[in-house]
């Protein structure tokens, strides 16, 4: 008999329910898109209301789509976009506030008044994390501070705290389990890596009360059943969604790398047991807890990739579908000199530069359309060969092929430009869903054990591979020039 396995992936731009089988395939899926709501500059925030009803109505439409029932799902595993952070009333199950995404901006003055505290290097220390806006801690201070009466409630014990994964888990289990994973909590900036547990020090910086806060378990565990869908199911998994694509990877070894080409640009690095303190701008993560054991992960996080093809269709109309963008920039054959960094919330990895903003460069009266729709593509693979340089400098190792999947990644044209600025092969995902995946991985490793778990790894698809083309010379001639263009977008929200 098969067994099948819902994975539920809450991500940036849409949520969805997967179905596979216990061979890895997909049986069915269910998207529904999510609405962005930016009500100031640099703000991005999602209705977590919306996210749960979103997800209750696609679990529901890959059911009906598979033909199976309630009954034919083994468990669910959830992977979910990081660092995005919900506040609600632990009685009425209502939000205080919108969820504020990973992206927004909105609290920067906390962050500097860490700094000016000067406790990045404790904070760095503790979490393996930077002081930035990118991370949940501030974002829950920014709720208690501006939300009228959030912070007595919170001292009340009445009001609870999530990423998006314990704000689903809470709400599948019928409000019983409050509890987050070790990837998602290693997000927080608030949890100790180091102790695996959550910070006193932290807690008291940012004036989180620690009642807020849950319990932090295994990625691979049965946080408990949801009735759902009308029968009783364990949820059985949960991983930020950048940890699911490394699992999903099956990038169990130290030293072996991928990179998830989404909203956002995500480069792991699994580097066992070993926590790899970054002196190159890249943050020390939780690459899993399986069995009660921990792995780590250099991790470069690149806030725009996706989302900037998805600024030219939407807000310059230079193409009608993303697909389009590689179709318009291969009529370019070069970038004309043009170059695009895609600041739009600042820089991440490894600038860490939240006063920098988007630009484009290099235009001259004979710039076109597709001069810039394939700036914009190169923008992502420029990012991600800083990230990697970035990973080779801390770990003294030299990538022999970086393993790739995403939406993005389905672009040739970007995976063979990004092979030719590595100057290793691109190995491109069979399932470029890999975030869904490594939490279909995770749930079918809880409920069915080490040897199930191994015998599915071993029915995985080899996809593509993108080999170099470019003369290194030509490669180190385009990626100096980003840089360049890079230092012209830096700092620019401080005045002279």
């Amino acid at each position: 008999m098969k067994k099948y396995f819902m994975a539920l992936d809450a991500g940036t731009t849409s949520n969805r329910a997967i179905i596979f089988d216990d061979g890895s395939h997909v049986v069915a899926v269910a998207q529904k898109e999510l609405k962005q709501y930016y009500p100031q500059p640099g703000w991005v925030e999602h209705d977590a209301l919306g996210i749960w009803e979103d997800v209750r109505f696609a679990m529901g439409e890959a059911l009906k789509k598979s033909g199976l029932s309630a009954a034919d799902i083994a468990a669910i595993g959830i992977t979910n976009q990081r660092e995005t952070t919900v506040i609600w009333n632990r009685h009425t199950g209502k939000p205080v506030y919108h969820a504020i995404v990973w992206q927004s901006r909105q609290t920067v003055a906390i962050s500097e008044s860490l700094k000016k505290q000067n406790l990045a290097k404790e904070i760095r220390y503790r979490t393996g994390l930077p002081i930035d806006a990118y991370f949940s801690g501030t974002k829950i201070a920014w709720i208690l501070e501006h939300v009228a009466g959030a912070r007595e409630m919170a001292a009340k014990g009445d009001l609870l705290f999530g990423t998006i994964d314990t704000w689903l888990i809470w709400n599948l289990t019928e409000r019983k389990v409050h509890v987050t994973d070790y990837t998602n909590a290693s997000r927080t900036m608030i949890y100790n890596i180091r102790e695996l547990a959550w910070d006193d020090m932290l807690l008291d910086a940012l004036k989180i009360p620690r009642n807020m806060l849950p319990e932090v378990k295994p990625s691979s565990c049965i946080y408990g059943e949801t009735t759902v869908l009308g029968t009783a199911i364990p949820v059985a998994s949960a991983l930020g969604d950048q940890q699911a694509a490394l699992f999903g990877q099956n990038c169990f070894a130290p030293g072996t790398a991928k990179n998830t080409y989404g909203t956002g640009c995500f480069l792991l690095m699994n580097t066992g047991k070993n926590l790899v303190e970054s002196q190159h701008g890249l943050v020390s993560t939780l690459a899993c807890g399986i069995d009660g054991e921990v792995e780590y992960a250099l991790e470069g996080s690149v806030f725009v990739a996706g989302a900037a093809v998805q600024w030219l269709r939407d807000e310059m109309h230079l193409i009608g579908t993303s697909a389009e963008s590689e179709a318009v920039a291969k009529q370019a054959g070069d970038n004309g000199g043009v170059y695009f960094v895609p600041a739009f919330t600042g820089l991440g990895a490894p600038y860490w530069d939240e006063n920098a903003r988007g630009m484009m460069i290099g235009i001259t009266r004979g710039t076109k359309r597709e001069h810039m729709v394939r700036a914009v593509l190169e923008s992502i693979a420029f990012q991600t060969k800083d990230v990697l340089n970035a990973v080779e400098a801390d770990t003294k190792n030299h990538l022999i092929a970086l393993n790739v999947d995403g939406g993005a990644a389905a672009n040739d044209l970007l995976m063979q430009f990004q092979a030719d600025l590595l100057g290793v092969p691109v190995n491109r995902a069979a399932m470029l869903e890999t975030t869904a995946l490594g939490a279909f991985y995770a749930a079918a490793l809880a409920v069915s054990g080490r040897e199930a778990f191994d015998q599915m790894l071993a029915l995985r698809k080899s996809g593509e591979t993108f080999m170099p083309q470019m003369e290194r010379a030509q490669a180190d001639i385009l990626h100096r020039n980003w840089r360049r263009a890079v230092a012209h977008a830096r700092n620019w929200l401080i005045e002279e």
